[in-house]
């Protein structure tokens, strides 16, 4: 398969279950709004090391707000239920409830909730209270600039992590600016996230190392600098690859992003070829098959292996 001249390999990304969740925050203006989303969602690229991957899948208008306020709609992502929950309290904990003028809500709904006020509510050292606005309870927590109002509990479900694209071309600029605009066109898809800096990884892995220890290590197949003394997954010509890592809330999600991005990345036709990471079936069971995921986009043609 060629799109726009660019080959795309007949290859599929390899991803894996997770749990996810969604929550609002808001703030007087987008600035303050935005410092919080980014601040949540810090050190959140990847489970390997941060304890989950976050990222804002996009920014609210004051009318899809529940306090008519400018908001940002944050997805986080771990691997067990656990972690999910430690990372959102805390997260939230030390980066919204700090921020001037925040607010937090649920942004999903699930059988399974996830405690946001309920948790933080302690800190109010017992000047804390709460209400009941239809059938949602609000905990309303006094800080020094006024109070942070945050809802009980959001929703957690099930989701996916590790959907992913490699581009691959001649050199650094000519990759990153495809990545770019596979980026720009992949955030307007709903319900996914690409959490590494910019959406874009320089620094893809492999599932294990030579050193003790170490769960994943650098991807040596697809790293130029080792193209003689390895066995290379590159052509003389391919001096550098980047990776695009996609976590979803559910598997169309994921593939309708992946397309978005590899026609964005092939339209400027300046790179050489689309690939993508597996790992031999050792990783996960959402498997996302390039050439079904470029097909015409049908959620119920593409299927997964899960």
């Amino acid at each position: 398969m060629q799109i726009n001249g660019i080959l795309i390999e007949d290859n599929f990304a390899e991803a894996f279950q997770m749990y996810a969740t969604r929550i609002i925050i808001t703030a007087h203006n987008p600035h303050w709004a935005m410092v919080a989303a980014q601040t949540m969602t810090g050190f959140a690229t990847s489970i390997i090391a941060c304890g989950c991957e976050a990222g804002i899948e996009r920014i609210l208008s004051p009318e899809e707000t529940p306090d008519r306020r400018a908001g940002i709609a944050v997805l986080l992502f771990a691997r067990t239920r656990n972690n999910l929950l430690k990372q959102l309290q805390n997260r939230v904990g030390q980066c919204v409830l700090t921020c001037p003028t925040t607010a937090c809500f649920a942004g999903m709904e699930s059988d399974d909730p996830a405690p946001l006020g309920k948790a933080l509510r302690y800190f109010g050292d017992g000047w804390q209270i709460s209400k009941v606005l239809n059938g949602k309870r609000y905990w309303r927590i006094p800080v020094m600039e006024g109070e942070f109002l945050c809802e009980e509990s959001t929703g957690i479900v099930k989701a996916i992590g590790g959907g992913n694209f490699f581009v691959l071309g001649k050199d650094v600029i000519s990759v990153l600016t495809a990545c770019e605009a596979a980026i720009s066109a992949m955030r307007q898809v709903p319900e996914v996230i690409m959490p590494f800096p910019a959406g874009i990884v320089r620094a893809g892995s492999k599932v294990g190392s030579r050193y003790a220890g170490m769960i994943a290590s650098t991807n040596h197949a697809y790293c130029p600098t080792l193209k003689t003394q390895v066995d290379t997954a590159l052509t003389d010509e391919t001096n550098a690859v980047m990776e695009i890592v996609i976590d979803g809330l559910t598997f169309e999600a994921i593939a309708h992003a992946m397309r978005v991005g590899i026609l964005a990345a092939c339209e400027l036709g300046k790179i050489q070829r689309i690939s993508a990471g597996n790992y031999g079936g050792k990783l996960g069971k959402s498997l996302f098959y390039l050439h079904q995921v470029l097909a015409c986009f049908n959620p119920h043609s593409i299927s997964s292996d899960e």
